[in-house]
């Protein structure tokens, strides 16, 4: 178990460094982000949102307990990264410009397994 939950927190760690890391940088970058949304067709006010609600998933992920805001913050999170591969894909971004997310979604969902497996009840 203790193995399990080492390896939970190198795989959410780098999962929740990613998630914060493009927050951080959409609400920083101004210009770039307005430019970036732009070619994806999307409205310039949702990078504050978007931003602002990645912050949130990666502190309530950090946070012990709530496990229900936990789920909720998984959810959001992988929301985003798939419909950040979809809206890439969708205006003919070519794969090697988006396939990196895809690996994001891939941590997301062993991160999120793994923390039903540590969280499970221990048989005695």
């Amino acid at each position: 178990m203790k193995k399990t939950r080492i390896f939970y927190w190198i795989v959410t760690g780098l999962f929740l460094l990613m998630m914060l890391f493009s927050g951080i940088s959409s609400l920083v970058s101004g210009p770039q982000a307005v430019e970036f949304f732009k070619m994806l067709q999307m409205p310039a006010y949702l990078i504050s949102f978007l931003s602002i609600a990645k912050i949130l998933g990666v502190i309530a992920i950090l946070i012990p307990g709530f496990p229900r805001l936990k789920e909720w913050a998984y959810a959001g999170l992988m929301f985003d990264l798939i419909g950040a591969a979809w809206c890439n894909y969708s205006v003919g971004i070519p794969f090697a410009g988006w396939g990196l997310i895809l690996i994001f979604v891939a941590l997301g969902f062993l991160s999120y397994y793994l923390f039903h497996k540590i969280s499970a009840p221990q048989p005695r």
